[in-house]
């Protein structure tokens, strides 16, 4: 295991991992049909933990919208066809016909990320798409509210694995597992 260096940490500026544990050249390319759109609360921008960050860089078809801090409230895109992926209403075990064009999702800590959702007046409304139950998380960055709560990039892998299928979610799972096993080498603790 690779001992922590604090005095000395660089972090690669895409990634946002140690520099010496950097995964940019792993970041597999995975295609959908679905656009994502990462709503990110501001403090998770720089957070090496934050793993929204991880989903855009595999996702050509996805963007990042900020939210809070100095630029305000997120300036979202047009809504057309969108889905939020949320923790509320009925689960989902198969595809919702027609399948969402884009899908929404809120990339923060669980508590901020039920605090965007009641500030973000035009997601109100939106369909939701809850994962169906059982999802597990193998590692965690951060300590969850339940054992049922998953990272941003795993939410993202089930509900692309639900709306198009096992080789769209694979990479993105593995690309996860791999960020986790990097923060281990740092001598980071891992939940």
């Amino acid at each position: 295991m690779l001992s922590p260096d604090t005095a000395s940490v660089t972090r690669c500026p895409r990634c946002v991992l140690q520099t010496r544990v950097c995964l940019c050249a792993d970041v597999p390319v995975v295609a959908t049909r679905t656009r994502v759109v990462i709503v990110r609360h501001h403090l998770e921008q720089f957070r090496s933990s934050n793993s929204g960050r991880l989903a855009n860089l595999a996702l050509p078809n996805s963007v990042i919208v900020n939210h809070g801090g100095i630029g305000g409230p997120a300036a979202l895109p047009d809504l057309d066809g969108a889905w939020l992926l949320f923790p509320e209403g009925e689960p989902r075990t198969r595809a919702p016909e027609p399948p969402p064009k884009q899908l929404i999702v809120l990339d923060a800590t669980w508590s901020q990320a039920r605090r965007m959702y009641r500030k973000l007046d035009r997601l109100r409304g939106l369909p939701m798409l809850r994962l169906p139950e059982g999802a597990r998380a193998n590692a965690r960055f951060r300590a969850a509210p339940s054992a049922d709560r998953v990272s941003t990039i795993e939410a993202i892998a089930a509900a692309l694995r639900l709306l198009e299928g096992d080789d769209v979610a694979r990479p993105l799972d593995a690309l996860f597992a791999l960020a986790v096993d990097r923060a281990r080498a740092t001598g980071r603790s891992i939940q």
